[in-house]
């Protein structure tokens, strides 16, 4: 086995820590800066005419919301493991997702919170960190349906006849699923999945689902705020239906962290272009609502990156 000298390791380390930080600004750069489709004197002209240091101060409470409310659901679930402190939460998440922001539908936070715990702990961490992300992949995927079964109500976007095929095709799969359950695949199966949730306490799942509640009312309202910023006056739950049916279709589309607002954007685009909202308007308000949920995290989260420390077998020890 090769070993590697500690002053090598310890450059790697910078060295990665360097390309991730340096990474992250340079595409937060380039999509804030290289956009076409941001008209940025049509931005200054509207937030001179509207700006409220109060509403301004109330969508940056949304987006502190938003994160703490997955740091809450982040804590509640490594408590499965041992507890930890809500300052380690927020480092881990932050820095998890700035580790995140290149690779495809933010695969790269699994390992970096996995680097924070014992490697004994591993895949465990990345369990947790799977049934962290599930139950918010499925609150928008319930929230979603809903809200596409109300524009479509309203809109007519899709038949009806198609609309039952979906739901035939949903139901299919969910028996399917079922009969198969016991068929293992590389050692795994649904069955087993099944059983490793089961393991968790049932008060940490609850917690999970009711932060994870909280955490979508928090970012589609934050969303639906910026629109009525924006003069966008349409009613409440066409507004709420649109957001919600944007964020289940968006979240079904494979994509990188750092264009998750592109991705949004083009599908928002569509579903507000059926509503006669201009384009910009729409572009904007994606493009702000990744800057609030994700640049700014971020730019916190390469504080944690720099200041990162391998965490050592002694270290590792201590947590079990």
């Amino acid at each position: 086995m090769i070993t590697i000298p500690h002053k090598t390791k310890q450059f790697l380390v910078l060295l990665i820590k360097l390309l991730i930080v340096g990474g992250a600004f340079y595409f937060i750069y380039n999509q804030l800066a290289n956009n076409d489709k941001l008209d940025w004197q049509k931005f200054i002209v509207l937030f001179q005419k509207n700006q409220s240091i109060g509403g301004i101060a109330f969508i940056l409470l949304l987006s502190v919301l938003n994160r703490f409310f997955e740091i809450l659901k982040w804590q509640n679930l490594v408590e499965f493991i041992h507890k930890i402190s809500l300052g380690e939460a927020t480092k881990q998440v932050l820095g998890a997702l700035t580790a995140g922001l290149f690779t495809p539908n933010g695969v790269g936070e699994y390992a970096g919170k996995a680097l924070f715990f014992d490697k004994s702990n591993t895949k465990k961490v990345i369990f947790l960190n799977l049934i962290c992300n599930g139950i918010q992949m499925i609150l928008t995927v319930i929230f979603g349906i809903f809200g596409l079964l109300y524009f479509n109500a309203k809109y007519n976007v899709i038949t009806s006849k198609t609309v039952v095929l979906l739901f035939g095709f949903l139901i299919l799969l969910f028996i399917v699923l079922f009969s198969v359950k016991k068929i293992t695949i590389k050692g795994y199966s649904i069955e087993k999945l099944i059983h490793k949730i089961n393991e968790i306490p049932k008060s940490i799942h609850q917690k999970n689902i009711f932060l994870g509640i909280c955490r979508y009312l928090v970012f589609s309202h934050q969303y639906y705020f910026l629109f009525l910023a924006f003069d966008v006056d349409l009613p409440y739950f066409t507004l709420i239906s649109t957001i919600s049916s944007v964020y289940f279709l968006a979240s079904s589309l494979p994509t990188f962290q750092f264009l998750d607002f592109a991705v949004k954007g083009s599908v928002a685009v569509y579903f507000f272009g059926i509503l006669g909202v201009n384009e910009w308007i729409v572009i904007f308000i994606s493009t702000l609502m990744w800057f609030l949920n994700v640049v700014l995290p971020v730019i916190i989260g390469t504080y944690y990156v720099l200041n990162f420390k391998i965490l050592s077998k002694v270290e590792g020890d201590k947590t079990q």
